[in-house]
């Protein structure tokens, strides 16, 4: 693949508390090598606002392997950027043209706050996880990875569900603002496994709860979740968390 450079302008959301009035500020970058990452971009025009006595762009970042979550950005209104199924830290420059304009953005919902400039909390999803993202455990030696028999198509989408890495892009990407798509991975894969069967019913009661409680939308299954979801986790896991849902408030749970 050929290697270029490109001039870019940059329009960044720059906003220096939660309670602060934030705007967006435009920035020229030049010699931007189409090989860099998205962050490592960043990098550079940080590394030159420091030298120059300002304020650098905060961001939250931490692998760059597209498995923690944590690069979450609003790139030209797509959350992480143009490229499907593709974090913004694995997102790389050759996606943009000499000349571009970006505009980078935080996350927007009201459940995500913002912290300061591109940095949002996303401690909503931590509380809905310690609701019931769980399983009952025996402590001891770990049992042999085969001792279970799990049906292959059960182990599949359980896996898939489980990929979800919470960035919350299914809620930057919903109208609604709604968390639906994590949700329904968290409790989806652990609904189709075994290890999951003793908290089954009270899991998915109490992880709706917090989640209605954090403020985030209704699901109108516009389906712009599934579309931007870095992992492209499927919608077909909400229509299962509606179904344990259902099945767990007709028990009494």
């Amino acid at each position: 693949m050929q290697h270029y450079t490109m001039n870019l302008n940059l329009k960044v959301w720059r906003q220096k508390s939660g309670t602060s009035t934030g705007g967006f500020e435009t920035y020229s970058v030049s010699n931007i090598s189409s090989e860099m990452s998205f962050l490592e971009m960043i990098d550079v025009l940080n590394e030159r606002l420091i030298k120059e006595g300002g304020d650098p762009i905060a961001f939250d970042h931490d692998c760059r392997e597209g498995i923690c979550g944590m690069c979450s950005m609003v790139i030209d209104g797509r959350p992480h950027g143009p490229w499907k199924g593709t974090t913004t830290c694995q997102l790389h420059m050759r996606a943009f043209k000499d000349g571009d304009t970006i505009t980078i953005e935080p996350f927007r919902a009201n459940a995500f706050p913002v912290i300061k400039d591109l940095m949002v909390s996303r401690s909503a999803f931590d509380r809905i996880i310690q609701a019931g993202g769980y399983v009952s455990v025996n402590t001891g030696n770990a049992v042999d990875g085969n001792a279970i028999p799990i049906e292959k198509e059960k182990a599949d989408d359980a896996f898939a569900a489980a990929a979800c890495i919470g960035c919350g892009a299914c809620v930057a990407a919903c109208k609604n603002a709604s968390a639906m798509l994590f949700l329904s991975a968290k409790v989806s894969h652990l609904a189709l496994l075994p290890q999951g069967e003793p908290e089954r019913k009270q899991r998915v009661v109490s992880m709706v709860a917090q989640m209605d409680k954090e403020g985030f939308g209704s699901c109108t299954n516009t389906y712009a979740c599934e579309a931007e979801c870095p992992k492209e986790i499927s919608v077909l896991n909400i229509a299962r968390l509606n179904r344990e849902y259902l099945n767990a408030s007709l028990s009494g749970s």
